[in-house]
């Protein structure tokens, strides 16, 4: 049977694809018109609008997964590689090849992205597999105090989720995103039960570092990375002259403050 989503070794194709139009673009744009290789021209103002673009869409696979719409998730995982890869490229060709700017924090940051992700694809899946395959000790409670506190998490936990989920069992019950435009409150209260837990249960601790902590910085690098695309779309299009630093301003913007 041939898989629906994208095959580890066509992952690293992909990759490769990717890393070897990046480094292509930077050996061949001393050799393309001046727009090109300038700051701020017309023709890398549009493909930094297009990278940007791309790369929305492993942010709106995260608000489709996290508010329970993800009819596809194999179709969404696959765009969001694709598109991911794409975008980078494209960021990196809107850089103008000026890494020694601010600006370049943001491609340095999609590139530790990307090198998570696949490390997570490749290498993490098998081991994520073998931990769910096996029975690990640390999972044990180890005393009977243990055990009575993980008595009481679940008698909250389950009197939380009457009001917030009814329908929902506590075995298998995830907090997410229309839990938090619902009722805030309750699905803050609920998650810090649900960190507690996994805490007494030391379900981190159990794995490698690798396992345990990968995925929560993949994620806290995804969003600092919209973070500065925001900061960066603000300044560019309202200060504009202080981006521009006394040079003429070549790309759209609606004021030029700090000029």
């Amino acid at each position: 049977m041939q898989r629906p989503d994208i095959p580890d070794a066509r992952l690293l194709q992909l990759t490769a694809a990717a890393v070897i139009a990046t480094f292509a673009w930077f050996l061949l744009r001393g050799g393309l018109p001046e727009a090109w290789h300038t700051p701020g021209s017309p023709e890398l103002y549009l493909v930094g609008i297009a990278g940007v673009l791309l790369l929305l869409v492993p942010v709106a696979f995260v608000l489709a997964k996290r508010g329970g719409s993800g009819s596809n998730p194999v179709g969404w995982f696959n765009a969001h590689v694709a598109c991911s890869l794409a975008g980078m490229v494209l960021i990196a060709i809107h850089s103008g090849g000026f890494l020694r700017r601010p600006p370049a924090l943001l491609l340095l940051t999609l590139l530790v992205l990307a090198a998570l992700g696949i490390w997570a694809r490749v290498r993490g899946s098998r081991r994520m597999a073998a931990t769910f395959a096996s029975k690990a000790p640390r999972f044990m409670v180890p005393d009977a105090a243990t055990r009575e506190r993980l008595r009481a998490l679940i008698s909250e936990k389950r009197a939380l989720l009457a009001q917030l989920d009814p329908r929902a069992s506590e075995a298998t019950f995830s907090v997410n995103l229309p839990h938090f435009l619902r009722a805030p409150r309750l699905a803050l209260a609920y998650r810090r039960l649900a960190r507690e837990e996994s805490i007494l249960l030391g379900t981190r601790a159990a794995v490698s570092a690798q396992q345990a902590w990968w995925r929560p910085l993949h994620m806290a690098l995804a969003w600092i990375f919209v973070l500065g695309v925001v900061i960066h779309v603000i300044t560019v299009t309202f200060f504009a002259g202080y981006v521009a630093d006394g040079a003429p301003i070549t790309w759209w913007h609606i004021t030029a403050w700090g000029g």
